[in-house]
């Protein structure tokens, strides 16, 4: 029982037959794996010869000699009996060293459509990823939007309301299996369990002369503090003044790398409104789900309005829109959504609760001169449009109900 994950399946389709190798990236235990799978059932329901697909999961320990580019290469041209197309799924390929060989070297010798998974937002970034450039295209995969969270909790049996699980959605994110776990203390473990998982398998790896304490207090204090501006400088002062413990920046960038390759969070860069251009500073950093930002947040100072911001920033993300943080001159604008030139600028509160409290939200926008859209999103039924900018219900938006307009 799953949801069918459409909004990648209809990126993904147009290249089905492509020579292009599809890459999907992202955090493990995201639901790539099940993608795959449904890449995979709907070539069988199409007809196609089950005995001309080939699938590996680099993590099942059937295959745990196959760890270098000549094997992987032997293992598939092994498999390949008959002519015609053959379909290849390889699934979490990072463990495979030099892979970037084999996927070249396949794609050239003979007819196949390849697809793999990897947990590494940088999978192709390497030296020998040259040898793709061109012959692949990368998708990332998130966990569980709230649209397709809520399908499953239906298809679960789950009987509570929209704004309930809404708010479960909130504090424990998308993660498939998490939805499958009854008492909130089992998510809890399980979500710990998946994110030590992950420090131990795609950052604490062999040689990388990282100091685990270290890196799990700064980790730690990225995810708290997600959605707020980042300063290495002030994380440094943090540290030493709370643990009298000294942590260069030089390290605090190191982790973040860490911390980014592995997909746990996505880096935020400036966009100069005034200047209407991208800036390369980097600006703030979004978890890739709340529930790895609850597990490291302290339960008795809990801002859900960032815990807002980071989903409507996954959301964004996962439409496939460039998205920064904007600067004006008196303000901050909290996202600058992108798209075939067109663009639009959002602000995100978490309920407009008083007169004050609209006014502040609102006039952000007014140092901004372009006339692109502008938009408050917040968990508000009544509609607060005024002055031209609109205001949108954050569940009407992350449902399909509503929906943003570029210009």
């Amino acid at each position: 029982m799953y949801v069918k994950r459409e909004r990648y399946l209809a990126r993904i389709r147009p290249f089905y037959d492509t020579d292009l190798i599809k890459v999907l990236t992202g955090v493990r235990r995201s639901g790539k794996s099940v993608l795959l799978e449904q890449i995979e059932e709907e070539f069988r329901s199409s007809g196609f010869d089950e005995k001309h697909i080939i699938r590996v999961n680099f993590e099942d320990l059937r295959y745990k000699d196959i760890r270098t580019s000549e094997r992987l290469h032997a293992y598939i041209e092994g498999m390949r009996h008959g002519s015609g197309r053959f379909l290849i799924f390889l699934d979490e390929i990072q463990h495979v060293r030099n892979f970037e060989e084999a996927l070249s070297s396949l794609r050239i010798s003979g007819d196949y459509s390849i697809f793999v998974t990897g947990s590494n937002s940088k999978l192709l970034s390497g030296k020998l990823a040259t040898l793709l450039v061109g012959r692949c295209i990368e998708f990332r995969i998130m966990p569980f939007s709230f649209a397709e969270s809520l399908a499953y909790c239906r298809l679960l049996g789950k009987n509570q309301s929209d704004d309930e699980l809404f708010h479960d959605y909130l504090n424990w994110g998308g993660f498939p299996l998490r939805f499958t776990l009854k008492r909130e203390a089992d998510v809890r473990k399980y979500l710990e369990q998946t994110y030590q998982g992950i420090l131990n398998r795609d950052i604490m790896t062999e040689g990388s002369r990282i100091l685990r304490q270290s890196f799990e207090r700064i980790a730690g204090y990225i995810m708290a503090n997600a959605g707020r501006e980042f300063s290495a400088k002030n994380i440094e002062s943090y540290f030493a003044g709370v643990n009298d413990e000294r942590i260069d920046r030089r390290s605090i960038y190191r982790y973040l790398d860490k911390m980014e390759k592995a997909c746990l969070i996505s880096r935020v860069r400036r966009f100069d409104i005034a200047g209407k251009k991208a800036m390369s500073y980097v600006e703030k950093q979004y978890a890739v789900d709340t529930g790895f930002r609850m597990i490291n947040t302290n339960l008795v100072n809990i801002d859900v309005s960032f815990f807002l911001e980071n989903i409507v920033y996954n959301e964004l993300l996962s439409r496939d829109y460039e998205v920064f943080t904007g600067k004006t001159y008196r303000a901050e604008i909290d996202f600058v959504v992108i798209s075939g030139g067109r663009k639009c600028f959002i602000q995100v509160a978490y309920v407009l609760a008083n007169p004050e409290t609209v006014e502040r939200e609102f006039s952000a926008f007014k140092p901004v001169r372009d006339a692109a859209p502008k938009y408050v999103l917040s968990l508000d039924r009544f509609d607060f449009s005024r002055d031209g900018i609109m205001h949108m219900n954050i569940m009407d938006f992350l449902l399909g109900k509503k929906d943003l307009v570029l210009a």
